[in-house]
């Protein structure tokens, strides 16, 4: 761990936003498949740095239901791009000890590449170190939506009561069942909002806004941004005495 977050709390899970790319790339007068590109590439360092750093869980926004609105040919470079880190992700998981997990509705995604989460997620389930969900064609309130789906499916079929959904019960529910909520939010670029992501684990979630955009984002910001979270007093609603 780096001494500078010595005595300090390391967040068992971080979620981001991983925003920026199209900026990045704008800036340096390139198309905006090269700031994807080289956003893609500050994934495999980011997820290194937080493990060595003592973080638990990563979840990153890759791409969202509302992501299908963007022009043709970029979405179909993104999908292209996913394919080529999905194939890279099963050399990283081994040579990271890195557990991968893909979120969201695969029900749009080409079978391919559905074939491919399929792979990655059963070849690194054995590995023991970070554990990175990727939230792909992911959306909270379509994750919400299917959640509840399900939980009326179980009542109509008597397998439970209307009085059994509870919280812990929609938990189960959610592409992210098992997994702990965020302690931590980090959306770069600045853009203050959380744009329909993890609606229902970011409840009490530590939001951080850094106005680095993606493929910037290196070790130093993620320690500053852990620096904030030990800013900060959570206290879920209650008091401390």
């Amino acid at each position: 761990m780096s001494n500078e977050l010595e005595n300090m709390v390391i967040p068992k899970h971080i979620a981001i936003i991983l925003d920026g790319n199209g900026r990045w790339a704008k800036k340096r007068g390139l198309p905006r498949t090269a700031g994807h590109k080289a956003g893609a590439k500050t994934v495999e360092r980011i997820c290194e740095d937080a493990y060595r750093l003592g973080v638990e869980y990563v979840t990153l926004y890759a791409f969202s239901t509302e992501n299908w609105k963007r022009p043709e040919s970029e979405v179909s470079m993104l999908m292209d791009l996913l394919r080529t880190y999905l194939s890279d992700c099963l050399n990283n998981a081994k040579k990271n000890n890195m557990q991968v997990r893909v979120i969201g509705d695969k029900s749009r995604l080409d079978k391919d590449i559905v074939e491919r989460i399929n792979e990655v997620e059963e070849a690194s389930k054995v590995y023991t170190g970070l554990k990175l969900q990727i939230a792909i064609n992911y959306g909270g309130r379509d994750e919400l939506t299917r959640a509840f789906k399900k939980l009326s499916e179980k009542v109509q079929n008597g397998e439970i009561s209307s009085d059994d959904i509870t919280e812990e019960a929609i938990d189960d529910c959610l592409d992210t069942a098992g997994i702990p909520s965020p302690d931590l939010m980090i959306r770069t670029s600045k853009e203050q909002r959380i744009s329909n992501f993890m609606l229902w684990q970011l409840a009490y979630t530590e939001l951080y806004f850094p106005e680095v955009l993606w493929p910037d984002f290196d070790k130093k910001d993620l320690i500053d941004a852990i620096k904030y979270y030990n800013t900060r007093d959570r206290r879920y609603g209650g008091l401390k005495g």
